[in-house]
């Protein structure tokens, strides 16, 4: 880069250059080279979903139209990569909202942010409209109501209940009430409970949980504005008169007209939930851990604050919120195994930055592996010139333990310009990845993506 080319480069916005920067092909190959060895069992496809704008601009980082990168592993080999834009009714250049009404068309989405898998069906999300199913090969089906049964928004972040299989999830609006709406797939994809959940305004709620008797809501002070929505910008904004308070409502009670029960926390914003548990159907606490980010755009919507690992324990009884930060470095994308889903958890990973101290949004990213039973952190680094994206954890077989598995996810090496599908060994974050894939194609740095085993 010459000293004339830098203040370009620097006007362009993060999310549109270096490691973030789009892809403009779609591209697929078979037969990738391994280094290493895939493990023995590791059969099926690894998805992930980010945003990647077919225009090559956005205005956020968050509205790119969504681009699916999958791999495909089988008996040691890994048989195709391909990546795929998620034919939206947005590329076929559908508005989102009527312009005299701002009602929304919940068909028009961008489908960037998660892919996930339910009752033999693949979707992928974003918060904003109804899910976009895909088929294995990446191929887009078109939107999903579930026979016209889901008439909000779906969640990026649903959650299934590893003991009944039920997918719950929600949706947020923002022109009229409810404003958040709580649904729930059966095991065989059907919608079986729909309820509105009261909240004091069009707040944007990405993530929810589930312990194994409760959905858990947030309602915090990061709220839509009409008036900064119509110049084209984010749309949302840090509003601490808001207030910040999170909701428990109970599972079974609900499908009899139960409401949450509410509790006031500390201010702060929350994007990402690792996990929640309880105590039992009429027991008198259910903890919740969490990335809790202090403000978040408070000082303008490209200024990401940094997240905490942060544990809320609520006294059912007393309705008091006990507090209290788990880690003291910036993290990203927590994930579990998911078989513990709702239940107690040892073991939880992230994304995490190589050097704490470089706040730069292409500064090197690791693993960090949580024991929550011991407080011990760990760390895999890729590299001081490498990105990790979220660590998705594959259990090496069904009785596995917590840990006993792999972590998959994508690497970019910014030196060599090489991305990576990697194999790590959950139990050891001081090994050697099991095995690496160079892709064909640079993945940018996105957001969540799923392991569907072959069934």
């Amino acid at each position: 880069m010459t000293a004339l080319d830098e203040p370009r480069e620097a006007k362009v916005p993060f999310h549109l250059r270096g490691s973030y920067a789009p892809v403009t092909e779609e591209v697929e190959a078979f037969d990738l080279p391994v280094i290493g060895s895939l493990p023995d069992g590791l059969n099926g496809t690894y998805l992930r979903n980010g945003p990647n704008p077919m225009s090559g601009r956005s205005p956020h980082w968050f509205a790119g139209d969504g681009m699916l990168h999958g791999l495909r592993v089988r008996d040691g080999k890994a048989e195709w990569y391909r990546n795929r834009w998620v034919r939206t009714r947005t590329l076929e250049g559908a508005r989102r909202r009527d312009p005299n009404t701002g009602e929304a068309d919940l068909t028009v989405g961008v489908a960037n942010t998660h892919v996930v898998r339910h009752a033999g069906r693949i979707f992928a999300l974003e918060e904003g409209s109804l899910p976009n199913e895909v088929s294995p090969e990446l191929d887009t089906l078109g939107p999903c109501d579930f026979d016209g049964a889901l008439r909000t928004p779906f969640t990026a972040h649903p959650h299934v209940c590893p003991e009944t299989g039920e997918m719950h999830f929600f949706g947020y609006e923002l022109i009229h009430a409810p404003f958040v709406t709580y649904h729930v797939l059966d095991r065989e994809g059907r919608l079986v409970h729909t309820q509105p959940i009261r909240v004091g305004g069009p707040t944007m709620v990405h993530d929810f949980a589930i312990s194994r008797h409760y959905a858990i809501f947030l309602d915090l002070p990061v709220v839509f504005d009409l008036e900064r929505a119509m110049t084209g910008s984010m749309a949302f904004g840090w509003q601490p008169e808001y207030g910040a308070r999170i909701g428990l409502l109970h599972r079974d009670r609900a499908r009899e007209g139960a409401e949450p029960q509410w509790f006031d926390v500390s201010l702060c914003y929350v994007f990402h939930i690792m996990n929640a548990w309880d105590d039992g159907p009429d027991g008198r606490y259910v903890w919740l851990d969490g990335g809790r980010h202090e403000t978040m755009w408070a000082k303008g919507n490209d200024k990401f604050e940094p997240s905490l690992m942060h544990r809320w324990r609520f006294d059912l009884q007393t309705g008091e919120v006990k507090e209290e930060v788990l880690d003291d470095i910036d993290h990203a994308f927590p994930r579990i195994d998911d078989r513990r889903c709702g239940l107690t958890n040892r073991y939880g990973w992230a994304v995490a930055p190589v050097d704490p101290a470089d706040r730069r949004h292409d500064a090197a990213t690791g693993v960090v592996k949580y024991d929550l039973q011991t407080g011990a952190r760990t760390t895999h680094s890729f590299g001081d010139t490498s990105l990790s994206g979220e660590p998705v954890f594959v259990p090496a077989h069904a009785e596995a333990g917590e840990d006993e598995g792999y972590l998959v996810t994508y690497a970019h090496d910014v030196a060599t310009d090489v991305s990576s599908f990697v194999v790590l060994d959950a139990s050891d974050m001081s090994a050697a990845p099991l095995a690496v894939v160079p892709l064909p194609q640079r993945v940018p740095r996105g957001f969540h993506g799923s392991w569907f085993a072959d069934e």
